[in-house]
């Protein structure tokens, strides 16, 4: 099995809680921990029980539980994997035929951002920024930050006042005169003008991916 980065850092310090405490631990701790969103930390623990590192039972608080088979390594110490390569075979035309030109090289998730290891994916719902580009399906690479440019397509949170927590979307940022203007790229639809302390970043969108056509 093989872990990022991320996966594996999470899953040792997973490993440790429970050694240490007997119970596992909640996701607040762990973001609290690494210094990151309750989001990033989900995305990593939904990895890692994908990859079959951990199992946890839905709708409870502390569930988590390590899967190491007895007299193997633990699987925190498994080698961390590189991002996977695609490889790009030359260039073609979208316009008129031109002569196809075949250079091959690798493409990976790192070419999309600096460091993809903290990054994660969100699969959008609407047509609110198809004018960016990003349609209903698609998934996007989103890098954790606190704040951004104006311009900048971020995600973006606010209170959700009918399940106390929180709620989240997807628009370009500016900021203005003490109100943020999350505006989506659709010529059909309104922004969205809220007061500047009611609007959290969760993180900056640095590239998109096309599940399908």
């Amino acid at each position: 099995m093989f872990l990022t980065e991320k996966q594996s850092d999470v899953l040792a310090f997973i490993r440790d809680f429970i050694a240490d405490k007997g119970i596992s631990p909640t996701l607040e701790e762990m973001a609290q921990y690494f210094g990151v969103s309750k989001i990033t930390i989900h995305e990593h623990v939904k990895a890692l029980e994908g990859k079959g590192a951990i199992r946890k039972t839905a709708n409870r608080k502390r569930s988590i539980e390590l899967v190491e088979d007895a007299g193997q390594p633990g699987i925190a110490d498994a080698p961390v994997a590189e991002a996977p390569s695609i490889t790009i075979r030359g260039r073609v035309a979208a316009g008129a035929f031109i002569e196809e030109v075949e250079a091959e090289e690798a493409f990976t998730l790192d070419d999309l951002a600096r460091d993809v290891h903290d990054c994660y994916m969100l699969r959008i719902e609407g047509d609110s920024m198809i004018d960016a580009h990003i349609c209903h399906g698609d998934l996007v690479l989103v890098q954790p930050a606190r704040d951004a440019e104006n311009g900048q397509i971020v995600v973006a949170r606010i209170d959700d006042e009918d399940t106390g927590g929180k709620k989240a979307t997807v628009k370009r940022f500016y900021k203005e005169r003490g109100r943020v203007r999350l505006q989506p790229a659709n010529a059909s639809m309104e922004p969205m003008v809220l007061a500047r302390p009611d609007v959290e970043i969760e993180g900056r969108v640095v590239g998109v991916v096309r599940s399908r056509l």
